[in-house]
């Protein structure tokens, strides 16, 4: 995950590239070193620096490096006559290199040449089993083509072996959820905040599927996890607080009235609610009271 003063050096390097004032290189290795997925600006700045003979030469061995960045960037992009360039030259430096082929079978991948990419990845794993990048892209080119169920087969024998990988237990929570096996998902989220439990993005999604999945017992957990995000988010999660508001509302519909839930939390929550609304949406407090009200809370 990537933290808030992390996300802010990355804009504010953004704008400083977008606008010419330098640092081109600096924000390419920060965007490669937080694995996130720029892909449009990783092609555009990476090719500058590649069609610019001097400062590709500056790189020394990290030239290699931004190639292969520049490769994956351009078949994100499905510019797969600038990804077939890139690796021509790597293939070129390094024809034996495993890294170089898994290029090759991505390529094959971005040209939806499923069954010929299938081979090369089956290739590449019969001599490196613990191949974590090629294993996921198995899974990402059967979750690609529809075929969610070997997508599951996939991702749940790589966790058997990387079980301390919390992007494949995402993964699989949200295919999950996508098919509405909610009682999967739970689990997978289950071991998320076992393994992570101070990120409130897991504790909102666990609290989200299990108020899915209804029932007293599963709302009155909902609305813990919902209480957890808050907490973790210094009260600044709003669908957190409006999930507290619709547990609260579900609990007392289920139990009939039996289960007197705390109207502190109740007031506090919708008390919230409503100023956030006031300070960022005036235009929808009617909408948010009309909500409020049929869930019997304002």
């Amino acid at each position: 995950m990537v933290s808030k003063t992390e996300e802010e050096q990355v804009k504010n390097l953004e704008n400083q590239v977008d606008n010419g004032g330098g640092g081109v290189w600096e924000y390419l290795c920060l965007i490669r070193k937080l694995k996130l997925r720029r892909s449009d600006k990783v092609l555009k700045h990476g090719i500058s620096i590649l069609n610019d003979s001097k400062a590709r030469s500056a790189l020394g061995r990290e030239e290699w490096t931004l190639y292969e960045q520049v490769a994956v960037a351009a078949m994100d992009c499905h510019s797969l006559d600038v990804a077939k360039d890139c690796i021509k030259v790597l293939q070129k430096k390094f024809p034996q290199s495993r890294r170089v082929e898994r290029l090759q079978a991505m390529l094959l991948e971005a040209k939806g040449l499923w069954t010929e990419a299938d081979k090369a990845y089956a290739s590449l794993l019969e001599e490196n089993t613990l191949d974590q990048v090629v294993h996921k892209r198995r899974a990402a080119m059967a979750k690609a083509q529809g075929n969610m169920s070997l997508a599951i087969e996939i991702i749940t024998k790589y966790l058997e072996v990387f079980m301390a990988d919390h992007e494949a237990w995402r993964e699989l929570a949200e295919i999950y959820v996508s098919l509405q096996m909610y009682k999967q998902a739970a689990f997978c989220y289950e071991e998320l905040i076992l393994s992570q439990p101070t990120i409130p993005l897991y504790h909102l999604a666990y609290a989200d599927v299990l108020y899915t999945l209804g029932g007293l017992e599963n709302i009155q957990t909902a609305k813990k996890y919902y209480a957890s995000t808050i907490d973790l988010t210094g009260g600044k999660n709003i669908r957190a607080i409006f999930g507290i508001c619709l547990c609260t509302s579900a609990i007392g519909h289920l139990s009939k009235g039996r289960n007197k839930e705390s109207s502190e939390l109740q007031s506090l929550s919708v008390v919230a609610l409503e100023k956030e609304y006031k300070q960022k949406s005036p235009n929808k407090t009617a909408l948010l009271s009309v909500a409020l009200r049929s869930l019997k809370l304002n």
